[in-house]
């Protein structure tokens, strides 16, 4: 009996010490790394304290910075919320063959570097981009648009980012949807609109929670597509901790707002949780 007890452990055991290495143990460091000392003269001073956190916490300049971050990544996970769920009832009601191709369609960006997803929208966005440009051409405007080191082009680019994400967490979830529902709702005189809100919705909400978590999350610790279109303009929590580490060379005041941030993300993912498992408990049931 132990050594059954024992072989998920063991079969386990890689996995598990990969995951610690990867990512537990860099996690750990940093948390360390946040309650040392920073001098511009000695650099890194192997001291203990919360200075560090005293100072991220205590100057509205980061409260700023954080408050845009999560607003960007508050407004992407609607606007992918808003795309993703009836897209992926679409998907649920197709001919398996369409279907498919439907699900690679929705997968193609993902096989493509983020990097080279947001250098696309640079190339539409910009002064000159394809989009004045043909604004321009048609006669709508006579200056050029900016989208360009804004926060709405960061959140254009990052639905078109993370809207798969959505679509198939929301698709996953629907699959254990009983189709007998929505009909016996249209057999009882029900409008279309009002099956999707009363039947489909509710049964959904395990998908868009988890989807939402996952868009919320990357959404607010995404570096490549803040940096590239918000420039230094548009400063995000990412962006941030990259200057600190790789400018000014404040590891640890870098440290403290990368943990303040992955702290903040939990408790935000957390209490967003317990809500709606709370607000539609009988379809977590």
């Amino acid at each position: 009996m132990t050594g059954d007890r024992a072989r998920p452990w063991l079969l386990s055991a890689p996995a598990l010490l990969l995951f610690a290495v990867m990512l537990v143990t860099p996690l750990v460091m940093t948390a360390i790394l946040s309650f040392n000392s920073f001098d511009f003269y000695g650099g890194i001073q192997p001291t203990f304290g919360f200075s560090n956190y005293a100072d991220v916490l205590g100057d509205s300049y980061f409260y700023e910075i954080f408050g845009r971050t999560f607003l960007i990544a508050l407004v992407t996970t609607v606007i992918c919320a808003l795309i993703g769920t009836p897209q992926a009832y679409f998907l649920l009601r197709m001919h398996p063959f369409w279907r498919s191709l439907m699900i690679l369609v929705v997968l193609g960006p993902l096989l493509i570097s983020v990097v080279v997803r947001t250098l696309g929208w640079a190339i539409l966005l910009g002064n000159n981009g394809v989009i004045n440009e043909a604004l321009r051409n048609i006669g709508l405007i006579e200056r050029p648009l900016k989208m360009m080191y804004t926060s709405g082009g960061i959140v254009l680019a990052l639905v078109h980012v993370m809207v798969p994400f959505m679509i198939l967490a929301v698709w996953a979830a629907l699959q254990r949807q009983d189709p007998a529902t929505e009909k016996a709702a249209e057999s009882l005189g029900a409008k279309p609109f009002t099956v999707f809100r009363r039947i489909v919705l509710p049964q959904a909400m395990p998908g868009i929670l988890s989807g939402s978590l996952i868009v919320f999350s990357l959404s607010a610790s995404a570096f490549a597509t803040p940096a590239i279109l918000g420039g230094r303009r548009v400063k995000v929590v990412s962006t941030t901790v990259y200057d600190e580490f790789l400018n000014t060379l404040n590891w640890p005041l870098g440290a403290a707002i990368a943990v303040i941030l992955l702290v903040s993300v939990l408790a935000i993912m957390v209490a967003w949780n317990r809500l709606v498992e709370k607000r539609f408990a009988a379809v977590f049931q």
